[in-house]
C-alpha cells in the first residue's frame, strides 16, 4: 500500500466519481488519511493553545505573555476564553500560533484532497478554527446554527472555496456531528438568504420547501470531511460521553482576491496590503500556500 505521506497515492485522493459526488452534493468524506501520530501531536497542541502557551503572536494580539505584568489582557485566543464557561469553543487562527496545530493543517494529503475536489491548481490557507463542543449543556449552548461559509466570505472573489473538518476522535451523530443540507451548494439564492445564524427550527421548513435532505457526517478518527463554501451546514448538541474536538481548515484558490462588498473579515486587518491599498489574500504569513507542497 502506498504511504499516506505520498500525495500522489491515488487510493487516498478523490476519484472522478468522488469529485462528481462533491459537485452534486456539496460535501465529501475521505477515507482514513491522517495518521494517529499526527492527531496525537495536534491534541497536545490544542491543550497548549487553551493554556495560552503559544509559539507565535499575530500583529493584532493585545499582549504577549511577557506583557501581562503591565495589566494588558492577551488576545491570543480570538474567540472563546475560559471565563466564557462550558459552551461551544471556537477560536480562530490557532494554526498560526501553535506549531503542533500547524503540522496537522499542513498535512499534505488534506490539501491534496481539497485541490482535487475544487479543481484548483494551488490552494492557500484562508483561515482556521479550533473547535471544542462540550457534552450536553442547558439550552443550545453547544449548537452551531445553520450557515454557509460563503456568507462570511463576501469580500472574496472566489466562489470555489472549501473547508476541511478534521475530528480528533470518532464522531457519531450523538456526538453533535456536523450535518450537511444535501445539494445546497447548488442553490442559486445562497447569499440572498441570511444563513448567518438561522435557528434549528428554520431548517425543517427549508428541507420541506426544497425537498432537501439533511445528512449527518459521521467520521472515524483520521477521516476528513470536506464541504463547499456554499453548502448549508450546522450541528446540534453533543449527547455523547466526551467533548467533540476538531480543527477546521478553510482553503482559498490562489487566484482569490479581495473585492469591496458585503462583509468585513478579520483577514482584512491581518494580511498585508496590495499596491492599491487593499488586503492581500496571498500574504504568505497569514495565508500560506498549502498545495502544492
Amino acid at each position: 500500500m502506498a504511504s499516506r505521506d505520498d500525495v500522489q497515492a491515488e487510493e487516498y485522493l478523490p476519484s472522478d466519481e468522488d469529485i462528481s459526488f462533491y459537485d452534486k452534493h456539496g460535501y465529501w468524506v475521505s477515507p482514513v488519511i491522517i495518521p494517529d501520530a499526527i492527531l496525537a501531536v495536534a491534541e497536545r497542541g490544542m491543550t497548549r493553545f487553551y493554556a495560552d502557551d503559544v509559539d507565535e503572536h499575530l500583529a493584532l494580539d493585545g499582549a504577549p505573555p511577557t506583557s501581562r505584568a503591565l495589566g494588558l489582557k492577551p488576545y491570543s485566543h480570538w474567540g472563546w476564553r475560559p471565563e466564557d464557561g462550558n459552551v461551544m469553543r471556537k477560536n480562530d487562527y490557532a494554526t498560526l500560533r501553535v506549531r503542533e496545530l500547524a503540522e496537522l493543517a499542513r498535512y499534505p494529503l488534506i490539501a491534496a484532497c481539497a485541490a482535487r475536489l475544487s479543481g484548483a491548481a494551488s490552494l492557500r490557507l484562508w483561515h482556521d478554527q479550533l473547535l471544542y463542543k462540550p457534552t450536553d449543556t442547558e439550552g443550545d449552548a453547544g449548537n452551531v446554527a445553520w450557515h454557509t461559509d460563503r456568507y462570511f466570505w463576501q469580500t472574496c472573489s472566489s466562489e470555489n472555496m472549501l473547508t476541511a473538518w478534521i475530528p480528533f476522535a470518532d464522531v457519531r451523530r450523538s456526538d453533535g456531528a456536523m450535518s450537511m443540507v444535501d445539494g445546497s451548494n447548488r442553490w442559486t439564492d445562497q447569499l440572498q438568504i441570511k444563513w448567518e445564524s438561522a435557528p434549528f427550527s428554520v431548517i425543517n421548513a427549508v428541507l420541506a420547501e426544497r425537498d432537501a435532505t439533511l445528512v449527518p457526517i459521521e467520521l472515524r478518527r483520521g477521516q476528513v470531511s470536506f464541504h463547499h463554501c456554499k453548502t448549508l451546514h450546522g450541528s446540534g448538541p453533543n449527547l455523547g460521553a466526551n467533548p467533540r474536538r476538531s480543527l477546521v481548515v478553510h482553503f482559498q484558490p490562489s487566484d482569490n482576491e479581495y473585492v469591496e462588498r458585503g462583509r468585513y473579515h478579520p483577514n482584512d486587518d491581518l494580511v498585508s496590503k496590495t499596491g492599491s491599498g487593499y488586503p492581500d489574500y496571498s500574504d504568505p504569513h497569514i495565508c500560506p500556500e498549502l498545495f502544492p507542497v
